[in-house]
């Protein structure tokens, strides 16, 4: 009969880890776990700052957004201002009680052909 020959020289032991014994299949499993803690905290803080972002943002726009209203309320008011000083009416007021001016007589008035 032939003789069978076996190999124990590979066999697997467990590790000392802080003085207790851990399986290599178990520090495989733990290496696995702490990276995706790691990756699962990376992405959480992300996602909190990113919440941070939008938030910051929505109040930065709402206090753009009533500056601009407040700048066209002014803007509008200063045109109505403007159109209530271009009237003619105004105009004549100012240029005959504060300026002393008067409309020119017919002798004034020189037709040039």
């Amino acid at each position: 009969m032939a003789q069978a020959r076996t190999d124990y020289t590979k066999v697997a032991s467990p590790q000392v880890l802080g003085g207790i014994y851990v399986a290599p299949h178990r520090i495989d499993i733990f290496k696995y776990l702490m990276i995706c803690m790691i990756v699962f905290t990376i992405v959480s803080v992300f996602h909190v700052w990113s919440r941070f972002k939008i938030v910051d943002l929505n109040l930065q726009m709402s206090e753009i957004s009533r500056q601009m209203n407040e700048a066209e309320q002014e803007q509008k008011c200063l045109k109505l201002e403007a159109a209530s000083l271009r009237t003619p009416a105004r105009i004549e007021a100012i240029a005959k009680n504060e300026l002393g001016m008067a409309l020119p007589t017919e002798q004034q008035v020189i037709h040039v052909k």
